[in-house]
């Protein structure tokens, strides 16, 4: 699962960062609201914390953007204020928890589990587009059409979940490796096509209709080719 922190105190960002790494959590932390906005609209993350008081935008406005993109990622907004007034707005404009500076790294920890499944019960076990059904907890695609089925492997998997999180937009191959494999492993980058031709391969083995189209020049997306 990967991490967006927003926070300009960069002690602060930096003890999250590595605690959350301990958890086994993929984080990328930035230190004001603007670059966070612009790294949150990317859809790659799965949690975002984010400070209130940021420089360039403050963490009200950037979360309030976010959702204008229809990025519905759980946000967890971190403030010094413990004003209801403020927590109030910090709802308001589209934040989902909230935790009053300072606080024990334990709880935030809590609060980021309890989002991330919060974010499982909505998007449940299973995703499904056209006649393609993938089971999240087996790294399995179902072809419901012909009743099909075969294992992928993790990379390929965690591309494919990507891409069906994101059906209906397109996806560019920045946004892949960068979701799959992180920002420090450029080395990764041209290894993208390579798993979507297996995943390819796959969708044609169990006799489905959806393909991964490619756009030259922007991206990929899932398309019903029948």
């Amino acid at each position: 699962m990967r991490i967006l922190i927003v926070e300009d105190e960069y002690k602060l960002a930096d003890t999250l960062s590595d605690r959350l790494r301990d958890e086994g959590y993929i984080v990328d932390a930035f230190y004001d609201g603007n670059e966070g906005y612009l790294q949150a609209v990317t859809g790659i993350y799965d949690v975002i914390i984010m400070d209130v008081m940021l420089p360039k935008m403050n963490g009200f406005l950037a979360v309030q953007k976010i959702r204008e993109q229809n990025i519905n990622t759980p946000v967890l907004m971190l403030t010094a204020k413990s004003e209801i007034d403020d927590k109030v707005m910090g709802f308001e404009s589209g934040a989902d928890d909230y935790l009053t500076k300072p606080f024990e790294v334990k709880e935030l920890l809590l609060r980021v589990r309890a989002l991330s499944r919060r974010r499982g019960e909505i998007d449940l076990n299973l995703l499904e587009f056209e006649d393609l059904q993938v089971n999240i907890n087996h790294c399995e695609l179902t072809c419901l059409k012909t009743g099909q089925c075969i294992k992928t492997g993790a990379k390929e998997f965690l591309i494919l979940e990507f891409l069906m999180r994101n059906q209906k937009q397109i996806v560019t191959k920045e946004q892949i490796a960068q979701k799959i494999w992180g920002y420090d492993n450029e080395a990764e980058y041209n290894k993208v096509e390579v798993y979507l031709t297996f995943l390819r391969r796959k969708l044609r083995f169990i006799g489905s209709n959806i393909k991964i189209k490619a756009i030259r020049g922007i991206g990929y997306c899932l398309e019903n080719d029948a």
